[in-house]
């Protein structure tokens, strides 16, 4: 065992390191090594937590095993996941944290004298309101990050669910969460504490399910932050200083980078936290909209001819590169480009991929230079200026409706400007809708030709064409 005074320092040297783990994650050159510091953090923060128990018993034997098999667990899940399915894991991850928050205080509040809370019927006020309010966020977290999960899988629709009186109702459950928590705390009644988690639970299904595919970026940061929140709020139960100081720096960092996001794609902050953006039954149906104008398509001769003989190419990539796995061919195309002393730079829309930075990553593990790639805002302008446009599996965040059709569920997201090019080269399996369930508008522009195959397949014929 080691005293309080030690164990104040080791929790917050891993706070220390914590921090220094966001910071690297902030830039690609030194996200490896925010990564290791973020890793050292957690195995002392552990570390000092389990040496802080004064009298062993079996019982922490059982808990060493589980963390043990949950470590093996999440790391077979690491090596084995695919960059693709990098959203919903972390949405999946996310509903683990929400949960492990609400068994934490299932916990307390049921045995109150293992924590040192009080007795049952008597806990201490402040345990009590903190322990309330961890559950109801921890539960909110978990049904929410499960919906969403179930939204990026594509085992639920990622088409907005809505109903009349959606966000009063919501409204209403929350007024009643806060009720039911005042009331907890002049009972103490059991009944009122498992009200306020069933509550909690149907809370986070409501938040999420009028959210379309396109916000879902967003809805992945906002419930990263809900689950750091719920973290530090059982951190204050416990009185554990790592739990508050991580869970403090997941709740900020989470609600920074959502209001970020938020800016980028033109949503409102608020109405985000309140799970209110969902797009409204009056967007308009566009299924039939492919049917209405031919499209032009081509082959990999036709895609290669034209950037041979274009002077500036922007890359667009999207979700559609990374499923098919496309960067390294990508990568091998645009060096045949420049050898042919062909200005070539990368377009990133901040939502590209359903995840903030996603794309980056796919990139950069495709040795692909930090300076050629560029985000929305600093690159928009030079569409206009530039010969070729290859949009490799980008879908809604190339829609220039976005920009022109109020009915429409994307309707005020920015948007790059892909139809500005001279010319449009658009890679995708079919005409089939994007993630936010409406058809793309530049699919049907007289300067765009159509490449209808897989990415890589199709980029690797582009490569053979360029010789």
């Amino acid at each position: 065992m080691i005293s309080a005074n030690l164990s104040a320092i080791f929790y917050l040297i891993s706070g220390i390191l914590f921090i220094l783990a966001l910071r690297g994650l902030s830039s690609p050159d030194t996200s490896r090594q925010g990564n290791y510091y973020g890793m050292i953090g957690m195995v002392i923060a552990i570390a000092v937590t389990f040496l802080s128990i004064g009298n062993f018993s079996i019982s922490i034997i059982y808990v060493f095993l589980f963390l043990i098999a949950g470590g093996a667990v999440g790391s077979f899940i690491a090596f084995r996941i695919p960059m693709t399915a990098m959203p919903e894991l972390v949405a999946g991850f996310h509903s683990l944290v929400g949960l492990a928050a609400v068994f934490v205080a299932i916990a307390a509040f049921l045995n109150p004298s293992a924590f040192n809370l009080g007795s049952i019927g008597d806990i201490k006020l402040a345990s009590l309101i903190e322990m309330s309010i961890g559950a109801a966020v921890g539960a909110i977290t978990f049904s929410g990050s499960i919906i969403a999960f179930l939204k990026l899988r594509g085992i639920m629709s990622g088409a907005p669910i809505t109903f009349a009186g959606q966000h009063y109702l919501n409204l209403i459950l929350g007024i009643t969460i806060f009720v039911l928590i005042f009331y907890l705390c002049k009972s103490q009644s059991e009944s009122f504490f498992w009200t306020v988690i069933a509550i909690s639970f149907l809370v986070g299904v409501l938040l999420i399910i009028p959210i379309g595919g396109a916000d879902m970026p967003v809805v992945i940061s906002m419930l990263n932050s809900y689950s750091g929140w719920a973290a530090a709020g059982i951190g204050f139960t416990l009185e554990n200083t790592a739990l508050i100081i991580t869970g403090a720096l997941v709740g900020s960092s989470g609600a920074i980078l959502s209001y970020i996001m938020c800016k980028a794609m033109n949503r409102s902050f608020i109405s985000v936290i309140l799970g209110g953006f969902g797009a409204d039954n009056s967007s308009i149906d566009t299924k039939d909209k492919k049917d209405q104008k031919p499209v032009k398509s081509g082959n990999a001769e036709d895609a290669a001819f034209l950037m041979k003989n274009a002077s500036s190419v922007i890359i667009v990539p999207g979700y559609g590169m990374a499923v098919a796995q496309a960067q390294h061919a990508l990568r091998e195309m645009v060096d045949k480009l420049k050898k042919n002393d062909i200005k070539v730079t990368y377009a990133i829309h901040p939502v590209a991929g359903r995840m903030p930075g996603h794309m980056n990553v796919l990139l950069a593990e495709a040795n692909v230079p930090y300076d050629e790639v560029f985000e929305l805002e600093d690159i928009n302008n030079d569409f206009a200026n530039s010969d070729v446009a290859f949009v490799i599996g980008a879908n809604d965040v190339t829609n220039p409706i976005a920009k022109t059709d109020p009915k429409s569920p994307i309707f005020g997201m920015p948007v790059l400007d892909v139809e500005k090019c001279k010319s449009v080269l658009f890679v995708k399996r079919s005409l089939s809708p994007g993630y936010a369930g409406i058809d793309n508008e530049l699919f049907y522009r007289d300067n765009t030709l159509m490449l209808f195959a897989d990415a890589k397949k199709m980029t690797e014929d582009i490569v053979k064409n360029l010789d």
